[in-house]
């Protein structure tokens, strides 16, 4: 005679509370992570002379002063400053696409001599802090006559220095099967068209990875950019947020906020157009 099952009692079910609490533990923290942000927010809506006098996320007091003074506040209005940034990051996300793709393509499906020690060489240098190559790299272009231009930030991404992209595009196109090269081959295609017509289509998350980071580091460099561009007429908008604020006198700090919120919406805007590619790219890269 069969029996029934007694129900378990409810002081040994398992608690199900537990993905709750840790969904409240990781929004609390993502709060936290985000507070600089909100502030910033806030500061820039108050008037200049509330932002340290009152540090609260509330603004007794909301006024766009300072997105109007800030716009015009400098020796060009800042747009300018944000269409030299979009020429610079421009160029480099392109040249790094281009570049990068090319080499990766030479790494991961091209037989030529010493590749492996070229390889080798080229993963090295990931672990080369900039700061030991930024003194020659600076002497070269100096000697080239490109200090106060574009080139010396964007002629290291069309000669494919990113180790780290060609290495991440090496791993992706690793994953693809070579029956489709040898198909492509027994119709007649080259390396050329191969690479064109059947491996880059194939790679869209990891160009995507390659193209939102290199827009997003790009964007952000104030190092590089403080560096070469001296003429106020070429700075972008890094080293133009840098002017607002001054050592021997008062700094716009209310203007510095509101400019730097304009600023973040394009890094905001390109990362939430490709952030599914990203994922996609992230997570297959180094699978067989």
């Amino acid at each position: 005679m069969a029996t029934r099952s007694r129900p378990i009692p409810v002081l040994f079910r398992p608690f199900r509370g537990g993905r709750l609490a840790r969904h409240v533990l990781l929004i609390g923290f993502g709060l936290v992570m985000l507070y600089p942000l909100f502030w910033m927010i806030s500061s820039s809506l108050k008037p200049e002379e509330l932002i340290f006098r009152q540090p609260g996320l509330w603004p007794s007091e909301v006024t766009l002063e300072n997105y109007t003074e800030g716009w015009y506040a400098l020796k060009h209005p800042f747009g300018y400053y944000l269409w030299n940034s979009a020429v610079v990051t421009g160029l480099s996300v392109v040249a790094n696409l281009v570049a990068c793709s090319l080499a990766a393509y030479a790494f991961a499906r091209l037989n030529f001599p010493l590749k492996r020690f070229w390889f080798a060489i080229m993963l090295g240098t990931i672990m080369l802090p900039y700061h030991v190559t930024i003194v020659p790299q600076y002497i070269m272009f100096s000697k080239l006559d490109l200090i106060n231009t574009i080139w010396p930030l964007v002629m290291p991404k069309i000669l494919a220095t990113d180790a780290f992209f060609v290495f991440l595009m090496v791993q992706f196109i690793r994953t693809l099967p070579r029956e489709l090269d040898e198909a492509a081959e027994i119709d007649g295609a080259g390396y050329w068209r191969i690479f064109i017509r059947v491996v880059m289509p194939l790679c869209l998350p990891a160009l995507a990875t390659t193209a939102i980071f290199t827009f997003i580091w790009t964007w952000n460099d104030f190092l590089s950019q403080l560096l070469y561009l001296n003429n106020p007429d070429n700075f972008t908008v890094p080293v133009a947020l840098r002017t607002f604020l001054d050592a021997s006198s008062d700094s716009s700090w209310g203007p510095m906020f509101a400019m730097s919120i304009i600023a973040l919406g394009p890094i905001f805007g390109f990362f939430l157009a490709g952030q599914k590619y990203l994922i996609r790219g992230v997570a297959t890269t180094g699978l067989k």
